[in-house]
């Protein structure tokens, strides 16, 4: 066992997946509805489970063909990821959104919601960005270990999918208001920062 690699996975896919985007929204939304919960939670995490094992499983090989490309990605994992901190910072300063859920309590089908679930994932390119570059570049320090890593970040993904969708009811009164996003968005610009650096230095 790789306890230590395992929660670097963890702490790594958890930092790139709490940042508020279409498909954190969505799930959010749909646990706030209370409307096929469990599936839109699965199929998320199935998703980057998916994405995560191709990033980490082939990242690394392609790298060894070409040397030049694991430092290319490196540094511009980096630097998206200092970009996407700093327009965090920016948000948590200025932003005044906050959580609004349609007042409609009209159920949407099973497979609408779901074909809608996969778009808003399989459709984002920061998805590909954040699981196959930047884990599959990260995962490529801890040669011996990437399936401990891979492992690390599935687990992370499935905890915050499902998290965030049952969680959603209680979470209601709390993003009702503007101050709770700027709070989070601040969090994940530290986040962001921290893993920006720790690629930088290697």
């Amino acid at each position: 066992m790789n306890l230590p690699v395992f929660f670097a996975g963890l702490s790594m896919g958890l930092g790139l997946i709490v940042a508020i985007g279409a498909q954190n929204a969505f799930v959010l939304r749909q646990g706030l509805r209370n409307e096929h919960v469990f599936a839109v939670s699965i199929a998320c995490a199935l998703s980057d489970a998916v994405l995560i094992t191709l990033g980490v499983t082939s990242f690394g090989k392609v790298a060894s063909w070409l040397p030049w490309l694991e430092p290319v990605m490196r540094y511009g994992g980096a630097a998206f990821l200092l970009w996407y901190g700093t327009r965090s910072a920016l948000s948590a300063l200025r932003s005044g959104n906050a959580l609004i859920v349609g007042a409609s309590t009209a159920q949407t089908g099973l497979a609408t919601t779901l074909l809608a679930c996969l778009a808003i994932t399989w459709l984002n390119p920061h998805v590909y960005l954040d699981t196959v570059v930047l884990l599959g570049t990260v995962s490529t320090q801890f040669a011996g270990a990437e399936a401990w890593f891979a492992g690390g970040a599935i687990v992370g993904s499935f905890l915050f999918f499902f998290a965030l969708g049952y969680g959603a009811t209680r979470l209601r009164p709390l993003f009702a208001r503007p101050q709770a996003w700027r709070l989070l968005e601040a969090v994940i610009a530290l986040v962001m920062w921290a893993i920006a650096l720790k690629l930088l230095l290697g």
